[in-house]
């Protein structure tokens, strides 16, 4: 009988659970108030896993093999290989992890494993038949049919290598008819497009086909093989911008994924032409180019981290030297004149996505050192010019931040002083060399690099600006009468105030200057841009009420101003975009933030620039938000410190009035009610190297700060909040993922995850949500999680079959045995939901394990949430299992008791789960209903048959069947309506 009633469904508007005494769960769950304390049942079950006997791992791989427990197996099989010293040992693990692989439907790592096992010994065909297998899925039919025929040449008898024969014989057939008739439609579309005298719709028509094909496998070798690139070729000389776009997308077809063709493209095609095309003035054009060149680049890259095995692969030449010639080629774009500035910046953009190291785990930073050794000073080329000044390259607005991340994003991932010194020695010659010319331009020029790198590797920019007569330079530049040279300087020295010594010496001998600067300047672009240094110094006390530099009033003057600019639609964006900047400073005052949120028209003007042409504006607009929305991070001191430092007379910091709770939530309101998810779902949206991983953490914080209340998720998710925040949980800084995965997490839990996250979305949000249960998360953000989760397996196989393949189920068992209630229970109800998966039933089949006893305990505890949880767990398990309820006398000698209790509980869904467990025992068992019937339970099943107050029809039927089956088994027998016990 299948219980689906006993299931934890998931709940569209499931609220986290209030504990009496407290109106905030949040604060019961506080990391400092329950610290982490494993219990030593935990300690022990994991400690029976870490044997250091390959053999013994071995077997322990196996059972768990058997038991369905995949990923536990692979894990021993990994131990036992670390630790033997037999080759032919390891290639009996290599060939049973290749077979764990296979189920998990990892056929990369299948046919790796399968390799490494017919290296040691050719002659193993299971071996051999795995590797085929996995051949076979990853589509590598030939390769697949080799081995197939070598295990029936070595085992001619056996039905499975002849049946996989038969099938991999169709399907090369089967692909050899396609090819063959996909050759002619090849030929055909290149006619077409190749045809000036072809219509126009023809043409279309022919080039969508054409990208459609490049996207299959089998029809991308077809082009690949009919000389398509060289077709191609004159495809991307043609002036129709339409024919141009569908060769770019058919070559991203080409290359995807593949590396041998990839290189082969890139020596035919040659990079000059396709930095030509990157480097046309239409953007649409320049954006496909720079997509093809990434693909391009992580094909490449990820040939390159593959494992070579075989002959075939090993006669590959190595893709370094592609590599190379395409990163040389986009570093000769930088300072090119011939290139716009759309395909500069996006040139650009593609050296921050390929050079750095992704993870600093990886010990390789080369690419780095080779750009910074062949390409630096094309870069600081770049970021020196000033568009005003006719010999410079063409820019764009975004070019100069553009160059701030590049140079940023370089001089982090550099890893010892020697290679840091390198990067400062290059930057401050090139510099030096400019600005020790006599002519003016030049010193503008190396005062504009001083700025990029001020906002880049800000390290770099202090010691350039520390460069004898720079700063003496930058404040009389200021008092300049051409507009252009003010522009520079004044620039310079708001960026050169980011230091709190800078600030101070700026607070101390430029402060007169910007203000008579934003008085008397008769030119707005100089008037916003001293605002903003006024701005940027008036804030330099933080959120700290007690540390203002200038006087009461004057910094709500100088937002009001701002605001005033931002709303202004006849100034230039650049402009808007410093009145935005200013205002990031001055939202540290909670004065201000009110103004801001109460301004709707400076909201609207705020939101319009987010979502505008011009990036440079996003981490302003993030800043200004995290502000708005105080979610930013802020540590409470211990409150006898603050005694201490009061008594030292030390300083505090102190709160602003308007920062506490109630202020932020109505803050948070307008914003919503403004517009503000929209704006902060398209910055998301933005490909730029401006969209930097700090200002993915801004978004971040804001989307959590707006999901805090319940009642604004709907909204969020409406406006694109839910799709926004996938992405940002994905790419961001770890505490940008965190903040991400956390909004998930409360929308999943109140919303129905099925709306919120509509199609294919619903499958990404698993990993997020998995990543939370790490111990380096709060526990209030392990519970959101897990409450997420159990929505989510409670809604269909699939999403419980993605759950268990992102390895959270682990995971969820050891929170099973948190010392906290709310987590723990939120845990056991997780496993409740995923317990409708057969692999799960399995991890609890599998001998050798205490799962079952934990279930059966907690079924008995006090705290009603986790006995649901467990009884429900329970009841599903023995429905589905039988066999495991002849298993429930062994686990403790009290299971009797917790029985009984559960059918005398007054909680009717308590009652409902307990009579459903003891009839899937008595349906599973003779002796064990035998068992039952000797105890009291005869006579509470008696009882419950007959109804009554307080017992619902549900346990009434499901008792009488109970004593039916024990009346058939011939233990009981009924008497005039009553049950009585058979004599012995």
């Amino acid at each position: 009988m299948r219980v689906k009633s006993i299931v934890l469904e998931s709940k569209a508007h499931m609220k986290p659970p209030r504990i009496q005494g407290n109106e905030d769960h949040t604060t019961v769950l506080d990391r400092q108030q329950f610290p982490r304390r494993w219990s030593r049942k935990l300690e022990t079950f994991f400690r029976s896993c870490s044997s250091q006997d390959p053999a013994a791992l071995k077997e322990k791989g196996n059972s768990l093999f058997k038991a369905g427990d995949m990923e536990g197996a692979v894990c021993c099989y990994t131990k036992a290989l670390k630790l033997s010293a037999s080759k032919a040992d390891s290639a009996v693990l290599y060939r049973n992890r290749s077979a764990c692989h296979l189920k998990l439907e990892e056929y990369n790592k299948a046919e790796c494993d399968a390799s490494k096992a017919l290296d040691i010994d050719p002659s193993d065909v299971k071996a051999r038949f795995r590797r085929a297998q996995a051949f076979q899925k990853l589509d590598r039919l030939d390769q697949a049919f080799l081995d197939a025929q070598r295990c029936a040449q070595l085992e001619p008898k056996n039905k499975a290598f002849q049946e996989l024969l038969r099938q991999l014989g169709a399907l090369i057939q089967q692909k050899s008819v396609q090819l063959n008739s996909t050759d002619a439609r090849v030929q055909q579309m290149f006619s077409i497009l190749l045809d000036d005298a072809s219509k126009d719709s023809d043409r279309e028509k022919a080039a969508q086909n054409l990208v459609v094909l490049s996207r299959d496998e089998g029809g991308a070798e077809q082009i690949f093989r009919n000389d398509g690139v060289k077709l191609i070729q004159k495809l991307l000389q043609s002036k129709q911008e339409e024919v141009v776009l569908s060769a770019l997308r058919t070559l991203v077809g080409l290359c995807t994924e593949h590396q041998s063709r990839t290189m082969a493209i890139v020596n035919e095609l040659g990079m000059d032409q396709l930095c030509a095309v990157m480097g046309s003035g239409a953007s649409t054009v320049s954006l496909a180019a720079c997509h093809l060149l990434q693909v391009m680049f992580e094909a490449l890259t990820e040939g390159m981290k593959r494992e070579i095995r075989g002959k075939e692969e090993a006669m590959l030449p190595e893709p370094s030297k592609e590599l190379r010639s395409m990163l040389r080629h986009l570093l000769e774009m930088m300072p090119a004149s011939n290139v716009s500035g759309p395909g500069r910046d996006s040139a650009i953009n593609l050296l921050v996505k390929q050079v750095p190291r992704k993870s600093f785990k990886n010990p390789d930073n080369s690419p780095t050192l080779w750009v910074i050794d062949q390409g630096l000073k094309k870069i600081l080329q770049v970021a020196g010019s000033i568009p005003e000044l006719s010999d410079g390259p063409p820019l764009t607005d975004n070019t100069h931040m553009s160059c701030s991340v590049l140079l940023s994003k370089l001089y982090d991932d550099l890893k010892s002083d020697k290679e840091r010194e390198n990067f400062n020695k290059i930057c401050e010659e090139y510099i030096q060399q400019h600005f020790s010319q006599s002519a003016l331009d030049a010193k503008l020029r190396a005062i504009q690099t001083v700025s990029v790198l001020l906002q880049g590797p800000s390290d770099v920019g202090n010691r350039t600006l520390e460069m004898s007569g720079m700063m003496d330079a930058v404040i009389s530049l200021c008092a300049s009468k051409d507009v252009t040279h003010q522009q520079i300087a004044v620039e310079a020295l708001i960026h050169a105030a980011g230091k709190a010594k800078r600030a101070s010496f700026i607070t101390a001998n430029g402060v007169a200057l910007l203000k008579d600067l934003y008085k008397t300047s008769e030119n707005d672009r100089i008037r916003v841009r001293a605002l903003v240094g006024l701005c940027k110094l008036g804030s330099a006390g933080g959120t700290d009420f007690s540390m203002k530099q200038f006087a009461e009033g004057s910094t709500g003057k100088l937002a009001k101003q701002c605001r005033k600019w931002l709303c202004n639609e006849s100034l230039p964006p650049t402009s808007r975009r410093w009145s935005v900047e200013g205002l990031a400073y001055l939202t540290f005052d909670a004065d201000v933030k009110e103004d801001l949120v109460e301004d709707k028209h400076a909201l609207t003007a705020m939101f319009e620039l987010a979502k505008s042409e011009d990036k440079t504006v996003l981490f302003a607009v993030g800043s200004t938000l995290v502000n708005c929305t105080n979610s930013y991070e802020v540590e409470k001191p211990d409150p006898q410190m603050v005694e201490l430092a009061k008594y030292a007379k030390q300083h505090v910091p102190e709160e602003h009035p308007k920062d506490a709770p109630s202020y932020v939530e109505k803050r948070l309101v307008k914003l919503l009610e403004a517009g503000v998810v929209s704006a902060l779902a398209c910055m998301v949206k933005q490909e730029s190297p401006a969209l930097t991983e700090a200002c993915k953490e801004c978004i971040s914080r804001v989307f959590l700060a707006l999901v805090e209340r319940q009642e604004d998720r709907g909204t969020v998710v409406a406006q694109g909040g839910g799709k926004a925040l996938i992405p940002l949980a994905t790419e961001n800084t770890d505490a940008g993922k965190v903040k991400a995965a956390q909004a998930l997490a409360k929308i999943a839990i109140t919303s129905n995850p099925e709306i919120a996250f509509p199609g294919e979305r619903i499958y990404e949000v698993v990993r997020p949500l998995v990543s939370l249960l790490s111990l380096n998360c709060t526990l209030l953000q392990n519970f959101e999680a897990l409450m997420a989760l159990t929505n989510l397996a409670g809604i269909s196989e699939r999403l419980r079959q993605k759950i268990i393949k992102e390895k959270a189920v682990p995971k969820i068992e050891g929170y099973m045995f948190e010392e906290q209630d709310l987590v723990r229970a939120s845990a056991t109800e997780c496993m409740c939901n995923l317990v409708l998966s057969t692999e799960v039933q399995k991890l609890y089949l599998a001998t050798g394990n205490d799962r079952l006893k934990l279930l059966v305990l907690y079924s008995g505890e006090d705290d009603e949430r986790l006995r649901k949880a467990a009884a429900g767990t329970l009841a599903m398990l023995t429905s589905e299992q039988p066999e495991l309820c002849k298993r429930i006398p062994g686990t403790t000698t009290h299971w009797l008791e917790i029985m009984q209790a559960l059918l005398l509980c007054e909680i009717s869904d308590l009652r409902h789960r307990g009579v459903v467990i003891v009839q899937n025992m008595i349906q599973a068992d003779r002796d064990l209903t035998e068992k039952l019937m000797e105890s009291e339970v005869l006579e509470i099943l008696t009882v419950l048959a007959k109804g009554g107050e307080g017992t619902s029809d549900p346990v009434s039927k499901i008792a009488k069947d109970c004593l039916d089956k024990a009346v058939e088994y011939g233990l009981i027998r009924s008497r005039e309506g009553k049950m009585e016990g058979t004599e012995p």
